[in-house]
């Protein structure tokens, strides 16, 4: 009966927001956001009834206690899904305020800032993040617009799609290469302190293999019970996964066409303008279809999620990074309907502003997600191959 009332009074101890008393002295500080999740998750450790969720809760029972680096790491393995939050007997009004979707979604956005490299520009974007999506892409579309316009090329003509009469295909490649090159560069950068932090052991291909596996399937969307995660009410929908899928392989097919492109131009000596049937431009389409469906599909259910579900300050951020997805597939579509009209120098210099825009912000918002999220991923399943030493939990 003591050993009952010491762990009722340390649950309202949490429930009330006092730190647990296994943060030890000499730990790297923890911000308002990171005690939060590790007040939480001490409580979530007791009860454990959303242990089958997804992968942070059984990552969450192989610790007593919660430093910065286990929450930075629990916080972007978690997928935001909604589920152990329509399923919390803690969670809003109850006085323990167990919110772990809206927790982990805080410090996510915390450490996209965190280790952005440089870090001035992820506190910019983080803050400002349609603002600064929308006027850059404005911005390099009228630098282009008028460098285009000053060699008289902006309203050729007909070209017959022939985009290297008016930007010569090495000044083309210089440009994107340049951009994109920076965009892996911060991206290796942040994800390797990110790494270095989270202390995650020795990778092997089976973990790696089911890393992947998870990342590319999304397969921690599902809600644990394969229905789907909750939105807006409690109902289960695949719809977040779906429209994630959608916009995941829409870019990766328009990345690919880029790839094609490249090899038939530089290994084919095969030039643009391509044939609509050709590889590149059917790759493309497709990736361009798929970038208008899971964009639209995600901003709508970002628009009408409820505020308790997610880190609504994040949401600048998160449609910032949808506008310009979305502006992306559209301008390349109109592109590549006009590409044989008078009006193919306009289309292409804000196709190419805004895509430039895409690629310079892509270490600074909601795309850093699966890059960290993929890292997180991998080192839980390095760690659930690793001998759990507390025995407190399955796996």
């Amino acid at each position: 009966m003591q050993q009952l009332d010491a762990l009722i009074r340390e649950a309202s101890s949490l429930g009330q927001g006092e730190l647990p008393a296994a943060v030890k002295p000499g730990q790297p500080a923890l911000s308002a956001n990171e005690t939060e999740v590790s007040r939480i998750l001490q409580i979530c450790n007791a009860c454990r009834y959303c242990e089958g969720f997804c992968a942070v809760f059984p990552a969450m029972t192989r610790r007593l206690e919660f430093g910065k680096a286990d929450v930075n790491y629990l916080a972007n393995l978690c997928h935001n899904c909604g589920a152990c939050y329509h399923a919390c007997q803690y969670a809003p009004p109850h006085e323990f305020a167990v919110n772990v979707p809206q927790a982990m979604a805080k410090v996510r956005g915390q450490t996209y800032s965190d280790y952005a490299w440089p870090p001035a520009f992820g506190r910019l974007y983080k803050n400002n993040g349609l603002t600064v999506a929308l006027a850059l892409a404005a911005t390099l579309a009228l630098f282009l617009a008028l460098a285009t316009a000053m060699h008289g090329t902006l309203f050729p003509g007909a070209l017959a799609g022939n985009f290297y009469a008016i930007f010569p295909h090495n000044l083309m490649a210089g440009m994107f290469g340049a951009v994109f090159g920076f965009a892996v560069l911060a991206l290796g950068m942040g994800v390797r302190r990110f790494w270095r932090d989270v202390k995650p052991g020795t990778a092997t291909a089976p973990a790696m293999g089911e890393a992947a596996r998870n990342a590319l399937a999304l397969t921690y969307l599902d809600g644990g019970h394969g229905e789907g995660c909750n939105e807006s009410d409690d109902r289960f929908t695949l719809a977040r996964r779906r429209f994630h899928h959608f916009t995941f392989y829409g870019f990766m097919l328009c990345f690919a066409s880029t790839s094609v492109a490249t090899l038939y131009h530089y290994v084919g000596a095969l030039h643009a303008p391509y044939a609509l049937t050709s590889l590149p431009v059917v790759l493309g389409t497709l990736g361009g279809i798929g970038l208008l469906i899971g964009p639209a599909g995600l901003l709508w259910l970002n628009l009408k999620r409820h505020p308790q579900q997610g880190d609504i300050a994040q949401r600048p951020m998160d449609r910032g990074f949808i506008a310009l997805l979305l502006l992306t597939s559209a301008t390349g579509l109109a592109l590549l309907a006009g590409r044989d009209s008078g009006w193919m120098g306009l289309l292409l210099v804000l196709h190419l502003g805004v895509v430039m825009a895409l690629f310079a912000t892509l270490p600074y918002g909601k795309f850093a997600h699966g890059i960290y999220r993929s890292a997180a991923l991998l080192k839980w399943n390095i760690e659930k191959r690793q001998p759990n030493r507390l025995q407190l939990g399955a796996d």
